[in-house]
C-alpha cells in the first residue's frame, strides 16, 4: 500500500471534508483562498450560564471512554455519506464509509490514516493536525483547549461553537450540538481553513461495547515520512 505525506492534509479534519475525497477528486496542498475573507468572530463573553453548560459538556465527553455509532455526514456541496464510528479513549477513532464510498479514517492516538480502498492508497498525518484531536482526550476541557466562540442552548439542542488555531492549513471552527438534557453528543460541523463545511450527526449511538482494538491499528510498515 502506498503512503504518502501531503496529499488532502489541508481538508483534513479527522472527520474531513469528504466531498473531494469520496469522489476520489484531486485535492491542492494550498487551494485558492476565497475571494472575500470572512473577519474572525471574536471570543465568546461566557457568563455563569453559559460556564455551567461547558461544564456539562466537558462533563459529558470527558465520561465517554468508548462508542460505537452510526453517522450520516453531508459535505460543503451536499453530497451524503454515511457509515460506522468506532471511539475507544485516548486517541483512538474509526469511522468505516458505507459504499459506493471507500473511504476508511483511522487514529491509532497518534496518527491519523485516510485509507482509500479503491486506489490502495493510504495518507498518514499526525493526530495533533486535526482540529477534533481534543475530543479524544480522557479529560475534555473546551475553554482550556480551544477558543469558545459562542454557546447557544434552546429546548432542543445545546450548542457550543469552538475555534482552534493549531490544525494543519490554518484556523478551523467547530460547532458541537448536543442534546440539552443528557448533553450527548449529536452533531458536529467542521468548517476547515478554506470555509467549507463538513457536518457529522449520530445515530443509535452505543457507549456500553468496546470496540476491538485491531480496528484502529494502522500499517505504517512503508512509511517514508509522516506530516509535521
Amino acid at each position: 500500500m502506498s503512503i504518502r505525506s501531503g496529499a488532502g492534509a489541508l481538508a483534513l479534519c479527522l472527520v474531513l471534508p469528504l466531498a473531494a475525497l469520496a469522489q476520489n477528486a484531486p485535492m491542492q496542498l494550498q487551494p485558492p483562498k476565497p475571494a472575500a475573507a470572512k473577519a474572525a468572530p471574536k471570543a465568546a463573553v461566557v457568563d455563569a450560564d453559559d460556564k455551567e453548560l461547558i461544564q456539562k459538556a466537558n462533563a459529558a465527553l470527558s465520561g465517554v471512554t468508548t462508542m460505537i455509532a452510526d453517522f450520516t455526514q453531508i459535505g460543503g456541496d451536499g453530497r451524503r455519506s454515511e457509515g460506522k464510528l468506532y471511539v475507544s479513549k485516548p486517541g483512538r477513532m474509526r469511522f468505516e464509509y458505507a459504499k459506493p464510498a471507500t473511504l476508511e479514517i483511522v487514529s491509532d492516538g497518534t496518527s491519523v490514516a485516510v485509507r482509500d480502498r479503491k486506489l490502495n492508497t493510504q495518507d498518514v498525518y499526525l493526530i495533533g493536525q486535526t482540529p477534533l484531536k481534543f475530543l479524544l482526550r480522557d479529560r475534555i476541557d473546551l475553554s482550556r483547549d480551544t477558543k469558545v466562540l459562542d454557546v447557544q442552548s434552546t429546548a432542543n439542542a445545546t450548542m457550543i461553537l469552538i475555534e482552534d488555531k493549531a490544525t494543519l492549513g490554518g484556523t478551523s471552527r467547530v460547532k458541537l450540538v448536543f442534546d440539552p438534557a443528557s448533553f450527548a453528543l449529536k452533531q458536529w460541523t467542521v468548517s476547515d481553513p478554506q470555509g467549507q463545511d463538513t457536518v457529522v450527526s449520530l445515530f443509535n449511538v452505543d457507549l456500553s461495547r468496546k470496540p476491538e482494538s485491531s480496528l484502529f491499528k494502522i500499517n505504517t510498515e512503508r512509511m517514508l515520512n509522516t506530516n509535521r
